[in-house]
């Protein structure tokens, strides 16, 4: 995986607002860089806030932050970094998980900046402190506050437990489906995805995968296990969700 490029304090100094004459619209095609830009911010996120202590749905939700606001906002015309510190910080506020941005600032300086002592409180960390802060309530006005989400993972759980009821005992101790599901869940959210697709479809797709990949097999009844816990679920789209999913591993390759 290639190292974070821009170091901590280059992020001070770009603007949060839009470069003038830049032209700002969503719905623009990603290009191949620029979804190989969102993969590696995503995973600086998902590091962040492992760093930091954050659970996974807090960390869930900061990378929805991110991918919402450059739904709607151009890459060039921000530092995504930054706005990937701001969405952790919002995300902790959003879910209840309160992190002070001097602890966001530090652990992203050490990840910038590796074996790095902490930061001083100095101009330069009120700076970024005031840019951190600025750039939240730009996402918050670009979202129209619209910050709370719905995510798999109550889903998930769900799906896990009872499936887990109609496999053998021993059967599933032997295999790490609901190790995997959750790995292959968290992967989700470093690309769009994880805002194109229904948290359900995520959610079954995701055990559907786990479960092909060590070949356990379920009971056979008049619906597929998958129509009896998710109603509206189609193979179509499972295979869409995964499909997204296999195209995240192939980007990962190519990130390396």
């Amino acid at each position: 995986m290639e190292g974070p490029s821009p170091r901590l304090a280059v992020l001070r100094d770009r603007p949060v607002w839009p470069a003038a004459g830049r032209r700002q619209s969503g719905g623009e095609a990603e290009t191949d860089r620029d979804m190989k830009k969102h993969f590696r911010v995503c995973r600086f996120i998902m590091e962040t806030g492992v760093k930091l202590g954050m659970r996974s749905v807090p960390v869930a939700t900061a990378c929805v932050l991110y991918h919402r606001f450059f739904q709607r906002a151009r890459l060039q015309a921000y530092e995504p970094y930054l706005v990937a510190m701001s969405c952790v910080y919002l995300a902790g506020k959003v879910e209840e998980q309160h992190t002070r941005t001097r602890d966001i600032i530090n652990v992203s300086h050490r990840y910038f900046n590796s074996g790095s002592v902490t930061l001083e409180c100095d101009k330069e960390f009120w700076d970024l402190r005031d840019s951190v802060v600025q750039c939240e309530l730009l996402i918050l006005r670009q979202l129209n506050f619209h910050v709370s989400f719905e995510h798999p993972h109550k889903y998930l759980l769900h799906y896990l437990i009872s499936v887990k009821s109609l496999v053998n005992r021993h059967a599933w101790s032997r295999t790490p489906v609901a190790e995997t599901s959750w790995a292959l869940l968290r992967d989700c959210y470093h690309g769009a995805m994880c805002i194109r697709h229904t948290p359900q479809h995520i959610a079954i797709a995701t055990l559907h995968l786990a479960l092909d990949s060590y070949g356990v097999e379920l009971p056979v009844g008049e619906r597929e296990w998958w129509q009896v816990l998710c109603v509206d679920v189609t193979k179509a789209d499972i295979d869409a969700v995964i499909s997204d999913l296999l195209q995240l591993y192939d980007m990962e390759a190519k990130c390396i």
